[in-house]
């Protein structure tokens, strides 16, 4: 199926970033099983939001900091290399797939990307190192963005806050124009990202899911694969 598509689309969850060492945020080990989700509403309302979530991040570092792309990753560039893929969506927010290869511009990220921050209000950029260093001299508070006062966060969409409209609206027109989806690591449960493999079946394109467990969109796939993504995709491959 990969051999005859023209366009390919991959779609990727976190099932493919587990190799590389960052666990599923739902799964055993992941955040959430340590730690309640906090809103995008509570990040905006209070500072001691905003240094939980700073002190979170930084507590994270170094599984995110250690990282480096999986077999999973590695075929995906593969394909993109091979003018197979000329883009690929990704729930994930670890920067993994720009870091195998894949240019900044051609990964569309639904959830953002946990790697920098910016202001929520003038969208000025920042190192976590600059985050960091503010913080260990404020006792562990958050810093405002010093142009014009904003709060600061990970370039990332929280619960609550709005999805990107131009990555969501690329997607969509990737989805479309795609004749052969490619569904890899994602549980397809988190709403509206879970839409796109429906949406690529609606537009005519065939659609492979591979993921370790079972999900609601298995009966409408050409093909699924329930097993270890590396081991699965690694094939693919190209030196």
């Amino acid at each position: 199926m990969i051999h005859e598509a023209g366009i390919i689309i991959p779609f990727t969850g976190a099932g493919i970033s587990t190799e590389s060492g960052i666990p599923d945020f739902r799964s055993p080990g992941g955040i959430w099983t340590r730690y309640r989700p906090i809103p995008f509403d509570e990040f905006l309302a209070s500072q001691e939001a905003r240094n939980e979530s700073w002190g979170r991040r930084f507590a994270m570092q170094e599984q995110f900091g250690a990282a480096r792309p999986s077999r999973g990753h590695r075929a995906v560039a593969s394909l993109y290399r091979a003018g197979k893929a000329p883009a690929v969506i990704t729930q994930n927010i670890d920067n993994l797939h720009q870091a195998s290869g894949i240019a900044p511009e051609h990964v569309i990220e639904l959830h953002g990307n946990t790697t920098f921050a910016l202001c929520l209000d003038c969208s000025a950029r920042y190192e976590l190192s600059w985050v960091r260093q503010r913080m260990d001299a404020a006792n562990g508070c958050a810093p405002d963005c010093p142009s014009c006062g904003g709060f600061i966060k990970t370039a990332t969409v929280s619960f609550g806050q709005a999805m990107p409209d131009a990555a969501m609206r690329r997607a969509e027109d990737l989805t479309r124009s795609c004749d052969l989806f490619l569904a890899i690591g994602s549980s397809l449960v988190v709403w509206p990202a879970a839409g796109f493999p429906l949406m690529a079946k609606r537009s005519g394109a065939r659609l492979i899911i591979v993921n370790r467990e079972s999900t609601e969109f298995d009966e409408i796939a050409d093909l699924v694969v329930h097993a270890d993504i590396g081991t699965v995709l690694e094939p693919l491959i190209l030196q």
